[in-house]
């Protein structure tokens, strides 16, 4: 901690500051489940001094992934640093606020199936190995209309496309409410635009360090849905919610820092694209991995529908410095702002774990000095399967599936996850493909009730 970092004290001494100057009444208990759900239990503000020395109980068998009816006591632990003021709660001499929690049992061990701890664990591996991880997400969402009961249509919200502004972005004023309630949270935004497909939109915020962008990324997420609402919209995060379209991605940058000489591990000038070796055995590690932890990145049947060729999702495994087909992408920043972007995760990813995978994979391509394979900077998209074949790109698994039998089989889930979570995570993601694989569809009925 530096000499200048506000102590424990001083930051809870601006919390209650703000309560007593906000008229915060209501404090809610914010953590997610394994499938990055956000769930909260809400306390009163006179409960602060409990709430922080994480003596707020909660039942942990009805939480998703979490423990059996026999061991289901488990306590909220908030992370001071994350209080805020819910600005859409706020009215005369009232407001509500939120802290994000981490899960601990009842004799104050970590929670092993909390998605929050079992990043801070990725994130102490690489402490111990000299990094500090940074990471900036980028996810994408579609606002659609609602039917008269507030449920989600297939009518986008509006007709834009890529970066076109109003009239045809009538997003605009639904993205402007979202960025000044991301604003009054705390959020630095470094862009927002209308995406690709009509309806789809980004909302771009500053990176930060591991656990705070996972922070963040929930938080987004949560702040996009409600302030949609508030304009009678439905936004979604679902990978591919329209066929034919662009789907939503979360891609996400990420670079290790040397904590003892202060700089970016993955910038060496002395390179022909910047790069040092570290950055190199990272790329080589996200690659050899990228199918064991697929399935924590793409997490939903939906996912392999948005992997596929021709809407700018990747969808074969190799890397370049600009090629946006590949998988991954080396932005052109240097300096400080070194980083590798990995293009296939989406926003409906379990931030927590996507990031500790994500890390976890690429420390391992550092901790035995792999070497990257040669870089495909031509349009892979454009290349015939005997060219693709021949260069000896490989492909993402094309369903969840394939997914799930990588990620039972390889090591990097387990290795991350730990055993709790690792199981419950397949146990949960194989009951999904399963529901899937049974029910009878709308397309299997129009194409052979009649013909068969």
């Amino acid at each position: 901690m530096s000499v200048n970092a506000p102590t424990r004290e001083s930051i809870l001494e601006t919390i209650k500051e703000t309560i007593e100057k906000k008229s915060v009444e209501l404090l809610h208990m914010q953590f997610v489940d394994l499938e990055g759900t956000l769930k909260h239990v809400t306390i009163t503000a006179r409960q602060l001094d409990q709430a922080v020395n994480g003596q707020t109980m909660f039942d942990g068998s009805s939480i998703t992934g979490f423990t059996p009816i026999n061991q289901s006591d488990l306590y909220l632990v908030p992370d001071i640093t994350t209080f805020a003021v819910l600005p859409w709660t706020e009215e005369e001499g009232y407001s509500e606020a939120r802290f994000l929690c981490s899960v601990k049992k009842p004799d104050g061990s970590d929670f092993e199936g909390d998605p929050r701890n079992v990043l801070k664990k990725t994130v102490k591996r690489a402490k111990d190995k000299g990094f500090s991880i940074s990471v900036g997400p980028e996810l994408e969402f579609f606002l659609f209309e609602t039917d008269e009961y507030g449920l989600p249509t297939q009518r986008t919200q509006d007709v834009g496309g890529y970066f076109e502004p109003s009239p045809k972005d009538d997003g605009e004023k639904v993205r402007l409410a979202i960025y000044k309630a991301l604003k009054m949270l705390g959020f630095t935004i470094e862009a927002s635009h209308h995406e690709v497909a009509e309806g789809q939109h980004e909302i771009n915020f500053k990176y930060a360090d591991a656990l705070a962008s996972a922070d963040a990324a929930t938080t987004y997420k949560w702040v996009v849905k409600t302030v949609a609402k508030q304009f009678g919209l439905h936004a979604t995060f679902m990978p591919k919610p329209l066929a034919g379209a662009n789907g939503n991605g979360m891609h996400v940058n990420i670079s290790l820092f040397d904590d003892e000489k202060q700089e970016n591990s993955f910038y060496d000038d002395s390179n022909k694209l910047g790069l040092s070796s570290t950055a190199y055995s990272f790329i080589a590690g996200l690659i050899d991995n990228v199918k064991d932890f697929v399935a924590v990145t793409n997490p939903l049947v939906n996912s392999y529908k948005r992997l596929v060729p021709g809407y700018e999702a990747p969808c074969y495994i190799a890397w370049s410095a600009s090629n946006r087909s590949a998988l991954i992408r080396i932005p052109a920043t240097r300096g400080a702002g070194t980083r590798v972007e990995i293009r296939c995760p989406d926003p409906t990813a379990n931030p927590y774990l996507a990031f500790a995978v994500i890390a976890s994979a690429g420390l391992d391509g550092v901790d035995r000095e792999l070497a990257a394979p040669a870089s495909i900077d031509a349009d892979i998209f454009s290349m015939t399967p005997a060219e693709i074949e021949e260069r000896g790109i490989d492909n993402l698994p094309t369903s969840l599936e394939q997914a799930l039998e990588r990620f039972e089989t390889g090591d990097i889930g387990q290795k991350t996850l730990g055993e709790h979570a690792f199981n419950e995570y397949l146990s949960l993601k194989r009951g999904e493909w399963d529901e899937f694989r049974m029910t009878v569809h709308d397309w299997e009925i129009s194409t052979y009730q009649s013909k068969f």
